[in-house]
C-alpha cells in the first residue's frame, strides 16, 4: 500500500514540473494579468438623487464628440442613476440644451 501511495505522489511531482512557468503567479484581474479597481458611481459618492437636465457640464461628461451616451461600464455609473441621467440628456436634448448628433 505504501508503494500506491509513493508512486501517486511521483505523479504530482511531475505535474508540478510541467506547467507553464509564471502560471501559479497570475491572479484574477482580465486581461494580461492586471488587477483593475471597481469602477465607484460619482453620483452615489456625492449622494445625488435628482440629476438635472439643466445642468449642461455635468452632463457633457457623458457624452463623448459623436453625441452618443456612454454605457454603465464605460462611465461607472450605477443602474439607477445610469436611467436618471439617460432622461436628462434627453430631456436636454429635446429643448436644445445638448446636441443629438456632433457637427
Amino acid at each position: 500500500m505504501s508503494r500506491n501511495f509513493e508512486s501517486r505522489e511521483r505523479d504530482f511531482d511531475s505535474d508540478d514540473e510541467r506547467m507553464p512557468a509564471g502560471r501559479e503567479q497570475r491572479g484574477r484581474g482580465g486581461a494580461r494579468g492586471r488587477m483593475r479597481r471597481r469602477k465607484v458611481c460619482r453620483f452615489c459618492v456625492d449622494k445625488v438623487d435628482i440629476i438635472d437636465f439643466k445642468d449642461v457640464k455635468l452632463l457633457q461628461n457623458f457624452i463623448p464628440e459623436r453625441g452618443k451616451i456612454l454605457p454603465r461600464r464605460i462611465s461607472g455609473v450605477c443602474t439607477a442613476h445610469q436611467r436618471m441621467l439617460c432622461e436628462a440628456i434627453k430631456r436636454a436634448r429635446n429643448i436644445a440644451l445638448l446636441p443629438y448628433t456632433a457637427d
